[in-house]
């Protein structure tokens, strides 16, 4: 798996890309998700980085077995106050990354609610880690390893990692298990739909259903091969 750039003209940016996903991540306010972004997106981290209103939004290409997909990250207002509002930026996910700060339990408990909303408003087939965020501060921790990954067992998620922002720990391969795990499942999706027999569907059809299937198109995209940060309210 690899990171591609893009080319300049509009023409370019449309054709780069075989496959586009819609990642979101979420959680309570102050865990570290926008510094996770600003990691994996720009190589950036900001001690200083301010709430999330509504949400933000980059993206980056990387090559799945010589196939160019796209993933489009939402970062999603953590604040109880944007929580109407962010349930809309939901829909239509493939993946979501479900953080928390391993050094505030109070964010750990929140979780429930936040895999309630994402479940109520992704895909109903997204794909979900847990992400323990600020692991570089393990000296402060107050939620175990154990406890986490028994939340995965218990809510039936696609794993737990432990990131940091700050020194780019597991921030990659973060991104990348859940990009495979997206990939996997719309692989197996289109097996099923080309092994049908049904003379309303062809297989053409079906191969144009997948490549659309959980994908944001935006009008007017800038160039990837830059910094792409954006607030909406829509």
């Amino acid at each position: 798996m690899r990171q591609e750039g893009l080319g300049n003209t509009t023409e370019d940016r449309r054709a780069s890309y075989d496959f586009l996903y819609k990642v979101i991540l979420t959680g309570d306010t102050g865990v570290g998700k926008t510094n996770l972004l600003s990691r994996y997106s720009r190589d950036e981290f900001n001690p200083n980085s301010k709430a999330t209103i509504g949400a933000e939004f980059s993206s980056r290409i990387l090559v799945v077995d010589s196939h160019r997909v796209k993933l489009q990250i939402w970062d999603t207002a953590g604040h109880e106050k944007y929580r109407a509002i962010t349930a809309a930026f939901y829909r239509g996910a493939k993946g979501a990354l479900l953080c928390f700060d391993i050094t505030n339990s109070t964010s750990f408990s929140s979780l429930s609610g936040w895999l309630a909303s994402v479940r109520d408003n992704s895909d109903d087939k997204c794909c979900i880690i847990l992400v323990g965020c600020k692991s570089d501060l393990k000296e402060h921790r107050e939620v175990s390893r154990e406890k986490a990954e028994r939340f995965v067992k218990e809510h039936q998620l696609y794993g737990y990692m432990e990131t940091s922002a700050k020194d780019s720990s597991n921030v990659e391969e973060t991104f990348q298990r859940v990009l495979e795990h997206i990939y996997r499942k719309e692989l197996e999706d289109l097996q099923h739909f080309t092994s049908r027999e049904d003379d309303d569907e062809s297989p053409a059809h079906d191969d144009e259903r997948f490549r659309q299937s959980g994908s944001v198109q935006l009008d007017g995209e800038r160039n990837d091969s830059q910094a792409k940060k954006s607030t909406c309210w829509c």
